[in-house]
C-alpha cells in the first residue's frame, strides 16, 4: 500500500509514475478524501481542545450553580460533537484505505518503461539451448508416454487443469522439493513449513486482496487456500516490531499452490504450464530499506543457482512498468528453455515490493534502541516452481529413445535413478 502522505503532498509525480503501469490515473478522489479527513481531524482536536479548557474553568471554585450547569451542558454537547467528528474520520479513513488497497505500488526508477512484455528487458542468458538430432515433444506428451503424467485421471478426479504424478512422476516431484530446499538452506535461507489457508488480513497484507480475489479459493470461516507460500510466510511477522540485528530474515519454504486462473481461459489448456493447484519453494525476505536492492540482486542469483545445477539453460528478464506486477516495485522474471514449445517460459519471478507490503500487514523494524520503527522492505521469488521445472526437466532431458535424462545433481534424491525410461 502507497503511503498516504507521499500521495497527497507530491500528486503528480505519483499519477505520473503510475501512468507508466498502463492507462491514466485520477486522484483528485483520494486528494478530496484527504482534504475531507485534514478538516475533519482538525475540527475534532479543535473541539477536544474546546472541552478541554471547559473542564478547567469548571475548576473555578467561584462558579454559580447555574454556570456550572452551562459549562456542563456545553460540554456535552462538544463531547457529542466530537464523537460524531471520531466517527467520521473513521469513516473517511476506511473510504482511503479502500482507495489505497486498490493502487498498485510505485515502479523503482530502474524498472524500464514500456507497456507490455513485449518491452521486456533480457538482462542474461546463461546456457546454450540444446540441439537435438529429432523433433523434441512437448512435456505433455514424454509424461503421458513414460506412465509418470496422468492428466485424464486429474479430470476425472477434480477437473481441467490439474495433475496426477505416478511412479517416478511422483518421486520427481518430492526430490525436486528437497533439493531446492537443501540448497536454499546451505546459502543462508531459514526453512519453515507453514498452513496451507489463511485469513483475510493475509491476502491483503500480500497484496492478493482485493486487487486478485477472482483468482483465489475461498475456503469456509473467511479462510483461503494460498496462492503461494508468500503470503503465510510474509505474514508471519505481521504486526511485528523486529530488531535491526534481526535483519535480513530470509526464508525458504515448500507448499502447495492454488490459483483459479481465471483470467487465463483458452492459455496454456494442454499440459500443466497453467494448473490451479501446483507445489513450489518460495523464498521470502524481511530487509532493511538500505539494502533491499542489493538483496533483490541476490534473490535471484539464488533462484538461479537451481537452474544452474539442473543444467538448464535460461535467462534473466527485467519487467517493463506496463508487465509489472501489481505490487512490486521492481521485478525480474527468470525464464527456462523449453524445446518442445520451442520457446521462453517463466519459471521464478523475483519481486522487491519495497515497504509496500510491510504497510499492509504492518511489519516494522527499529533502526537502533529507542529510535522510531520503520517499515521493513519485503521481498520474495520462487526457488523455483517445481511443475514447471519438470516441464523443464522433461523437455530438455528428452532422448530419441524416448527416456528422459536426469541431471547428475537431482540423482541422489531419486535413489541414483538416471534416467526416466518408457
Amino acid at each position: 500500500m502507497l503511503d498516504l502522505k507521499m500521495v497527497l503532498e507530491h500528486p503528480e509525480e505519483v499519477e505520473q509514475r503510475l501512468s507508466t503501469r498502463g492507462g491514466s490515473l485520477d486522484l483528485s478522489p483520494l486528494r478530496e478524501l484527504g482534504a475531507r479527513r485534514r478538516a475533519a481531524i482538525t475540527e475534532r482536536d479543535n473541539t477536544r481542545a474546546e472541552q478541554k479548557a471547559l473542564s478547567d474553568a469548571f475548576r473555578n471554585p467561584g462558579l454559580t450553580p447555574d454556570q456550572r450547569e452551562e459549562l456542563r451542558q456545553r460540554s456535552r454537547a462538544l463531547g457529542e460533537r466530537i464523537a460524531t467528528l471520531e466517527g467520521e474520520v473513521a469513516r473517511i479513513e476506511e473510504e482511503v484505505r479502500d482507495v489505497l488497497l486498490n493502487l498498485p505500488n510505485l515502479p523503482h526508477a530502474s524498472v524500464p518503461v514500456g507497456t507490455d512484455a513485449s518491452d521486456n528487458v533480457v538482462l542474461r542468458t546463461v546456457g546454450t539451448p540444446r540441439t537435438f538430432d529429432f523433433t523434441p515433444r512437448e512435456h505433455w506428451e514424454i509424461g503421458e508416454s513414460l506412465g509418470i503424467l496422468d492428466f485424464e485421471a486429474a479430470r476425472r478426479i477434480s477437473g481441467a487443469r490439474f495433475v496426477v504424478y505416478r511412479d517416478l512422476g511422483a518421486r520427481l516431484e518430492r526430490a525436486l522439493a528437497a533439493f531446492m530446499l537443501d540448497l536454499h538452506v546451505s546459502r543462508g535461507y531459514r526453512e519453515v513449513f507453514t498452513p496451507f489457508v489463511v485469513q483475510r488480513d493475509c491476502m491483503v497484507g500480500t497484496g492478493q486482496l482485493p486487487k486478485f480475489a477472482e483468482e483465489a479459493y475461498v475456503a469456509t470461516d473467511d479462510l483461503y487456500l494460498i496462492p503461494t507460500a508468500e503470503v503465510p510466510v510474509t505474514n508471519l511477522h505481521r504486526g511485528e516490531i523486529l530488531e535491526a540485528s534481526q535483519l535480513p530474515i530470509r526464508y525458504a519454504a515448500w507448499s502447495a499452490c492454488f490459483r483459479r486462473e481465471a483470467g487465463s481461459h483458452g492459455k496454456d489448456v494442454k499440459g500443466m504450464t497453467r494448473v490451479h493447484q501446483f507445489q513450489k519453494v518460495e523464498l521470502v525476505k524481511f530487509v532493511a530499506p538500505e539494502t533491499s536492492y542489493e538483496e533483490h540482486e541476490s534473490l535471484v542469483r539464488d533462484a538461479e543457482e537451481v537452474l544452474v545445477r539442473l543444467e538448464l539453460p535460461y535467462r534473466v528478464v527485467s519487467l517493463c512498468t506496463g508487465d509489472l506486477g501489481f505490487a512490486a516495485a521492481r521485478c525480474y522474471d527468470i525464464e527456462v528453455w523449453l524445446p518442445g514449445q520451442n520457446a521462453w517460459r517463466e519459471i521464478s519471478s523475483c519481486s522487491n515490493f519495497e515497504d509496500f507490503q510491510a504497510r499492509r500487514a504492518n511489519i516494522r523494524y527499529r533502526p537502533a534502541p529507542g529510535e522510531k520503527p520503520r517499515l521493513v522492505h519485503t521481498l520474495n521469488g520462487s526457488g523455483l516452481a517445481i511443475g514447471r521445472t519438470i516441464i523443464a526437466l522433461l523437455e530438455n532431458g528428452q532422448q530419441a529413445d524416448g527416456s528422459v535424462r536426469i541431471p547428475q545433481a537431482l540423482r541422489p534424491y531419486l535413489g541414483g535413478v538416471e534416467t526416466i525410461g518408457p
